[in-house]
């Protein structure tokens, strides 16, 4: 009997190696980025935001084996549709000015991503100079900006 289920889980993981979703890891083309500060704030981002928040995802090896590469592929997604620096004044909402906020708050990058990719952890003196770099990138979040969130 449990030859039979070991079995039939084999057959599943096998099986949906073959669902498409989370397959697809050709990068769209770079459009446009922001005008950066500093060629360090650019790195900055990269190391920690870039993969999700550009069209210059680094797609590790995990992300070609189903299920896990299905939330990794949704995540880029939402990702690259929230905020993309890779299509700098073409996408519609792609408003920097909340990226600082959600970094010095904790939310970017997700601590599931930063397990998987430690070098995305910035130290507490990167933290203060990207954080400074992003404003100077992005500036600040409007009031009115603020205010149709309410």
């Amino acid at each position: 009997m449990k030859y039979k289920i070991l079995a039939a889980v084999v057959f599943v993981i096998i099986a949906i190696q073959f669902i498409p979703y989370g397959k697809n890891h050709s990068a769209p083309l770079v459009v446009s980025e922001p005008e950066w500060d500093s060629p360090r704030t650019k790195d900055l981002f990269t190391r920690a935001c870039a993969d999700c928040h550009s069209n210059e995802t680094k797609w590790p090896w995990y992300s070609s084996i189903a299920p896990v590469s299905w939330l990794v592929q949704y995540d880029v997604e939402e990702g690259r549709e929230h905020f993309n620096v890779s299509m700098w004044g073409v996408q519609k909402d792609n408003e920097g000015d909340e990226a600082k906020e959600k970094f010095e708050e904790g939310e970017m990058p997700p601590w599931f991503y930063v397990i998987l990719h430690p070098e995305a952890k910035l130290s507490e003196s990167e933290t203060k100079e990207f954080s400074k770099g992003l404003l100077a990138t992005f500036g600040e979040e409007d009031e009115e900006d603020e205010n149709e969130d309410d």
